[in-house]
């Protein structure tokens, strides 16, 4: 069978299905967590077989800021190596999952709040990569990744993400990739191996997220800058936490809430994970 042929049966087969796919927003971390076997990553392949087997997993990743709402839509995107300073064994990664660009038009299609562009310059960025190879390492699954318009406020990520819920019920894995506290600046990185470590605020900062997300008080969690002087120590800025929001506004009026790799790194980092539903 031709590659257009395989691409063209997979999407005929993107049929609703009677099961809604789960979303996940899961804390990538550090890129090294994509090559170490430790208990995030651990719990990422543990998940992959807790969840039914996806049609596509579609990304949300905080690594492709973008202005302008794009997709990736070719056959095959390129493992991204967007990052330094860490051993060549990460860098020499490859992660061969296909893209869909049938799906990538078809998603584009649901969307009406911004025009969506079609993208051939990107691919899978660390923030995909590092977590899906750990999830699917066979690297059959298409793998599509959204980016986040940095022009744009929370609202409106949130309000985009809804449009595209139909995905969940053709089999779509969504993910969000980002993580909830996220503050570079202020990392204690002599506690970089210790995982649990936690600065007061982010503990704080982490247990107000959870807390909002499991009684589903999105409007607070979207206006999050309200949230007080530990929000802003959190989140100082956005691209790590806007995946959580695309993420939380694809859940349903029965979907369950509960999180997994709830721990701090180094001070000021959570990777604390959200799955939704069943």
């Amino acid at each position: 069978m031709s590659t257009l042929s395989a691409f063209k049966n997979f999407t005929d087969s993107l049929d609703e299905q009677e099961q809604l796919m789960p979303v996940l927003f899961i804390g990538h971390g550090s890129p090294m967590n994509g090559i170490e076997d430790n208990e995030f990553s651990q719990r990422w392949t543990q998940m992959a077989k807790e969840i039914p087997v996806p049609k596509a997993v579609f990304v949300v990743s905080a690594h492709w800021f973008t202005r302008g709402t794009h997709i990736t839509a070719m056959d095959f995107p390129e493992t991204i190596h967007d990052f330094g300073g860490f051993p060549q064994a990460l860098f020499d990664v490859q992660y061969p999952a296909p893209g869909n660009p049938q799906l990538a038009k078809d998603t584009a299609a649901l969307i009406h709040t911004t025009d969506v562009g079609l993208a051939h310059d990107w691919g899978l960025d660390h923030g995909t990569w590092t977590v899906v190879r750990r999830m699917y390492p066979e690297a059959t699954i298409p793998v599509l990744q959204l980016s986040i318009d940095y022009t744009k406020p929370p609202q409106y990520h949130y309000d985009l993400a809804k449009e595209i819920y139909a995905l969940r019920k053709k089999g779509v894995l969504i993910i969000g990739s980002g993580n909830m506290v996220h503050n570079l600046r202020l990392v204690s990185w002599d506690k970089i191996n210790t995982p649990g470590y936690g600065f007061d605020w982010a503990l704080k900062m982490n247990d107000i997220f959870k807390e909002l997300i499991t009684s589903g008080t999105h409007d607070k969690l979207i206006k999050y800058e309200n949230l007080g002087k530990e929000a802003m120590l959190a989140i100082p800025t956005p691209e790590h936490y806007l995946p959580l929001l695309y993420t939380l506004a694809l859940q349903g009026s029965n979907d369950k809430v509960s999180f997994f790799n709830d721990k701090a790194v180094a001070g000021s980092l959570t990777m604390t994970s959200v799955k939704i539903g069943n």
